[in-house]
């Protein structure tokens, strides 16, 4: 079973490749507004390295969001592009049960909470609590604001990661159960697990009508790009 992983939600643009559950290739970029410009390279240049053939894909992995309107829209048209020209299945993976799977399968030890955050700006962040076993807190637009975990906290260890968790550290305070995962970086390799469950029972989606999952509007801003107003 080969799988093609995409990760373009959050400002890393991820792509990685496995066989038979084992990762043969990863590769990523942190640089800000590069993702439709990295994103197809990577994918050849991973594929190449490998020595293997777009047709010799089982699936193609993409995760689903929330994250970033603009990088949600290019992992998706990529994902469903590469699955439409080769008669090839499309898998999605939530964002955030991605980003926990990834932790903890680097973390075989650990039996408490995650709590993977995405920036949604300001003082909002996209968020979820999970176990071992699974959802605990769905995802949503939390607003960041003392106490806001506390329930959870108070019965468990809870580990907060991702550029959210960063970015609200101060506001969420000190709390004994609290941990930061500041080495935390989001990889595609985190969505392998999931990915290769829902190929073997078959959880694929309409690679016609298939949408990333916004959760918030889009709100347009003033471009960064230089040359467009």
């Amino acid at each position: 079973m080969i799988l093609l992983l995409l990760e373009t939600a959050t400002p890393v643009c991820s792509v990685a490749l496995a066989r038979d559950g084992e990762v043969l290739s990863e590769m990523h970029s942190d640089e800000q507004n590069a993702h439709s410009s990295k994103l197809s390279p990577f994918v050849d240049q991973i594929l190449k390295q490998c020595e293997v053939r777009p047709a010799q894909l089982d699936a193609v992995c993409v995760s689903s969001g929330p994250g970033s309107y603009t990088g949600l829209r290019i992992g998706v048209s990529s994902a469903k592009g590469l699955c439409y020209a080769l008669g090839k299945p499309l898998i999605a993976v939530p964002t955030l049960q991605g980003m926990a799977s990834q932790y903890y399968a680097a973390h075989p030890e650990y039996n408490g909470l995650v709590c993977p955050m995405i920036d949604a700006r300001r003082m909002e962040c996209y968020a979820a609590i999970y176990s071992p076993k699974g959802e605990v807190k769905p995802v949503d637009a939390d607003i960041i604001v003392p106490g806001i975990y506390e329930t959870y906290l108070e019965n468990s260890e809870v580990t907060f990661f991702g550029d959210g968790a960063e970015k609200t550290r101060e506001i969420l305070g000190v709390h004994p159960n609290a941990k930061y995962a500041s080495d935390f970086h989001i990889s595609a390799t985190g969505m392998l697990r999931i990915a290769m469950q829902k190929l073997q029972n078959n959880q694929v989606e309409d690679v016609a009508y298939f949408e990333p999952y916004y959760l918030k509007d889009f709100v347009a801003k003033k471009s960064v790009v230089r040359g467009l107003k």
